[in-house]
């Protein structure tokens, strides 16, 4: 069994299309966990209406953590509220991990934009943690797995860190077990936050942070200003 876990606020305009990429995929075998931090609009009721488990969020770290303290799968599969994909998803990642025998896997994303812009950055990412995968693990949060006895030998994600958890959690992990980025499959990303906040700013704000975690380490202090509660 999968478990998917979804951390969510306020997310009544994206997370009945994640579900229903979920619903529509051809691997049947998968309980869905969303991660709630105090929600003001339907998002809960749209989970309870699709049959998911809902726990207690908050930050991404802490709703992935609680999320994953009652998940009842082998694999763990960490999503965004605002991510897609297509209905094999989920049956070519099982079958990629189990043949490569891969403990913890990063996806590739595209963007849910036809800017070229976007595809230039999401782009780089990509070859990005393609060229470190075998020495220095990287992989985006919203679309990462993870075998659940692994997940508790690291002690899950690192509540501390204010930015690039996903990063953290991905090289920790790899270095017990085996990582790899998936080839067969894509995760459609969404671009609101560079909407909101501009791409620039949040490229120069990743690209520091990037450098940062080389020179000092990982980020536990709001020194970029991250917050989960973006522009909707």
């Amino acid at each position: 069994m999968i478990s998917i876990i979804i951390p969510t606020w306020n997310e009544e305009k994206y997370l009945p299309k994640i579900l229903n990429c979920i619903k529509n995929q051809t691997y049947k075998d998968y309980e869905i966990i969303v991660a709630d931090a105090g929600s003001t609009d339907s998002t809960t009721k749209y989970a309870k209406k699709y049959g998911c488990k809902v726990v207690k969020g908050g930050m991404p770290s802490i709703g992935r953590n609680n999320g994953a303290k009652i998940a009842k799968g082998k694999i763990l599969l960490f999503l965004d509220a605002d991510v897609q994909f297509d209905n094999n998803f989920l049956e070519n990642s099982v079958n990629e991990i189990r043949s490569r025998e891969i403990d913890v896997a990063g996806t590739y994303i595209y963007p849910l934009s036809d800017k070229l812009i976007d595809k230039i950055f999401l782009g780089t990412f990509n070859f990005w943690t393609y060229a470190t995968q075998l020495f220095y693990p990287n992989a985006f949060g919203g679309g990462l797995f993870c075998e659940n006895e692994l997940h508790k030998k690291i002690k899950g994600f690192d509540k501390n860190i204010k930015l690039s958890e996903d990063m953290d959690y991905a090289k920790r992990a790899g270095n017990i077990g085996k990582f790899r980025t998936l080839r067969t499959v894509k995760i459609g990303f969404s671009m609101r936050r560079y909407d909101g906040e501009g791409r620039l700013n949040v490229g120069f704000k990743l690209l520091l942070s990037f450098f940062y975690r080389i020179f000092f380490g990982e980020i536990k202090s709001d020194i970029f200003n991250y917050k989960m509660k973006y522009k909707r």
